[in-house]
């Protein structure tokens, strides 16, 4: 494979609707919030995209048979007022710079061949430390958009995340300004070391008063409680190493 691959399984017409993007990232918090979103609204899928920017291989499926890793286009018509939606899911994020920019540009002419008018892009961001209190920061590419998400609960920190958002979810919002498509990027805040349905739970109830949906929550909340029970050893692993039983919360950057 020497280019983008865009593989189209089905014809939908949507209006107007709003682009989601939840690929992998900072304790997978965009992708399991996408992922259940698609669970629970029943949506389905349209496109698969290949690409050689994607890592060089495939995926060992329950069954024994292999997937080749890639990204996949979902759409559903909710109804009921609310708004019609495309989200963008996957395997991984481009390995390349190269294809970060390519694979955006994708995403973006998806966005405008359906009159998307707004994109929200799902991430996580990383402290270093486990997180007690959930908090979704945001970004925006209009200042006006910075005023709607403090409305509804979204943090915004000057100059944070400090080395700018990397990847996809940033380049979809600035990229975006510059085809005249409202960004709005939020980041569950996440200690970076593992899967995080907690954060992911933050930024869905965030997403949704946002879309003016309702969904289930109880898969997110079950994986969150067997989580936590996995930190709380974690924490006391590091607790019990520390020098004569100290307290106190430490970095926990070493932890993989």
């Amino acid at each position: 494979m020497k280019e983008t691959v865009v593989r189209k399984i089905m014809e939908v017409e949507l209006e107007a609707p709003i682009m989601i993007e939840g690929l992998p990232g900072v304790g997978h918090v965009g992708k399991l919030v996408a992922e259940h979103l698609i669970e629970e609204l029943k949506a389905e899928k349209i496109m698969e995209i290949y690409s050689p920017h994607f890592p060089p291989q495939v995926l060992v499926l329950e069954d024994g048979t292999v997937k080749q890793v890639r990204n996949e286009i979902y759409a559903c018509r909710p109804g009921q007022g609310i708004p019609d939606l495309l989200i963008v899911v996957g395997d991984y994020q481009s390995a390349t710079n190269e294809g970060h920019y390519e694979l955006t540009g994708i995403f973006l002419d998806l966005a405008e061949e359906f009159g998307v008018r707004r994109i929200y892009t799902l991430g996580g961001y990383g402290t270093g430390q486990f997180v007690e209190t959930p908090q979704v920061l945001g970004a925006t590419n209009r200042l006006a958009l910075v005023e709607e998400m403090k409305e509804l609960g979204v943090v915004f920190h000057e100059n944070e995340p400090g080395g700018g958002i990397i990847g996809v979810s940033g380049l979809l919002v600035g990229l975006g300004e510059l085809r005249g498509i409202d960004g709005v990027c939020l980041m569950g805040i996440t200690s970076g070391y593992l899967v995080d349905p907690k954060s992911a739970q933050e930024v869905l109830k965030v997403l949704c008063k946002a879309l003016n949906i309702q969904v289930g929550m109880q898969a997110l909340e079950e994986r969150a409680k067997e989580m936590e029970r996995i930190v709380g050893k974690l924490q006391e692993m590091e607790k019990a190493q520390m020098p004569y039983g100290g307290g106190g919360e430490e970095d926990l950057r070493y932890i993989g």
